[in-house]
């Protein structure tokens, strides 16, 4: 099975080179913003499935037709709607009213075999009804798919549609009773079989290969404590002032064109009585505020980038480890989503006392609260583009995993110079990965020293 993916070349620059700058150590920190807890506001449009909206704009209920990157869409009795009021993922979604469609003008042509579709409340509106039709005969009748759905919440859920469709189809949805509503995301699964080129990246779970220290979400497991966003996972650690690890999931679905946004901020979702770093404990101390999930790996909204500056996600990197080496890797990692892959990504850190640009070894900062690490590490799972991503997992798998020195002197090598296993990192860390991989293939993996390609 794989999922239909329609992608412009332009696009594919944008994704590739977007969001490469670094911290510079020593640079003003940037205000501190309000960072929402949940949401994508301001995302930028993706080229194809899901369909999200964002790129339309139809500011009426009458009956018009709106260009989006999937194709063309009519919408009766129906507008795409920006406001406050609008449930959405994002900054915009459809809105319909009274008993309004909304429908393809195009065709797919590999069939479906699911669709899914966000839906909402408008505002106050009472509950409402919806189906979803399809056509295999370009809109000439509609017989309808699944069951009738009930909307009853402004807080968007996922209605998902199982079917066996081959060939040409479109889908309609006809909304049937009660008040506004909204959908988002429209999304469809293809019925042709197999791989290839056009299935489709989406976003899934950050911590899917396992809970390599068992991190809870207790509160008095202060040095192992679990905090889980939609953008990574990790676990703090209270008394090192810091991430031991964070986890995170990277495909074409998490990358777009928004920019850095340097809103480094202080993570207010951390329990009452934890350790809560601020910007200004890194100041002059020769460390860059070094993130463990790059900013570069979410930039598809305002919102998914700016939770990559919490500083539950910083730690202090030296900064040519930060700058240079490190970022090569993280590059490295997105260049191969543009080849047809997603990767599982962890990154942590060992040990204490790294050298940074003020010289010496330093043990801590910020008055003894954060732990200087005297080492980095980072291990990522290569997988083409699919689903079950787990059960794909197999001795023939890529496993890319590397342990850098916090100095000014890492620089003197590449990123793949510090290739070392799984295993390895198991022995420092004392953690377990990928742990919900079966023994059996972890085995052979996780001993194995990655000679893959680098650029």
């Amino acid at each position: 099975m794989k999922r239909i993916y329609l992608l412009i070349a332009t696009a594919l620059v944008v994704l590739t080179l977007s969001n490469c700058s670094k911290e510079k150590n020593g640079a003003q920190p940037a205000p501190a913003t309000t960072i929402a807890a949940h949401g994508l506001a301001a995302r930028s449009v993706y080229t194809g499935w899901p369909e999200t909206f964002e790129s339309g704009t139809k500011g009426a209920y009458a009956d018009g037709t709106v260009t989006l990157p999937t194709g063309v869409w009519d919408l009766n009795d129906a507008l795409i709607g920006s406001l406050s009021s609008d449930s959405k993922d994002g900054s915009k979604s459809v809105r319909i009213e009274n008993t309004g469609t909304v429908s393809m003008n195009f065709n797919v042509t590999g069939g479906a075999s699911q669709v899914s579709i966000a839906h909402g409340v408008y505002g106050t509106d009472a509950s409402s009804t919806w189906q979803l039709w399809y056509s295999t005969n370009s809109g000439s009748t509609w017989p309808q798919t699944g069951s009738t759905i009930t909307t009853s919440s402004t807080t968007l859920s996922t209605a998902t549609f199982t079917m066996s469709i081959s060939g040409n189809v479109r889908f309609q949805v006809r909304k049937l009773s009660g008040g506004r509503l909204n959908i988002d995301d429209f999304s469809i699964t293809d019925n042709s079989g197999g791989g290839g080129t056009d299935t489709i990246p989406t976003r899934d779970d950050n911590m899917a290969m396992g809970n390599p220290s068992g991190a809870t979400s207790v509160v008095t497991n202060t040095n192992n404590y679990l905090m889980t966003k939609a953008q990574y996972t990790l676990s703090y650690n209270n008394s090192k002032g810091e991430a031991n690890w964070v986890s995170w999931h990277l495909s074409k679905a998490w990358l777009g064109a928004i920019d850095r946004c340097n809103c480094f901020t202080s993570d207010v979702t951390l329990p009452s009585g934890y350790f809560r770093a601020t910007t200004s404990n890194y100041t002059s101390t020769g460390f860059d505020r070094g993130h463990l999930c790059p900013s570069g790996d979410r930039t598809t909204s305002d919102t998914d980038n700016a939770n990559t500056f919490l500083m539950t996600n910083m730690t202090p990197q030296a900064p040519n480890m930060n700058e240079v080496t490190w970022e090569a890797f993280e590059s490295y990692c997105r260049s191969l989503t543009s080849t047809g892959n997603e990767l599982y990504i962890i990154a942590g850190w060992s040990g204490t006392g790294g050298s940074g640009s003020n010289g010496g070894t330093t043990n801590t900062i910020a008055s003894g609260a954060i732990n200087v690490p005297a080492y980095f590490w980072k291990i990522a799972v290569v997988l083409p583009v699919g689903t079950n991503d787990v059960s794909r997992v197999t001795t023939s798998t890529r496993l890319i995993a590397i342990k850098m020195p916090n100095t000014q002197t890492v620089n003197a090598h590449t990123w793949d110079y510090y290739r070392t296993s799984v295993d390895a990192i198991e022995t420092l860390t004392g953690y377990d990965f990928l742990s919900n991989v079966p023994t059996s293939i972890q085995s052979v993996i996780e001993a194995r020293v990655d000679n893959g390609p680098t650029n």
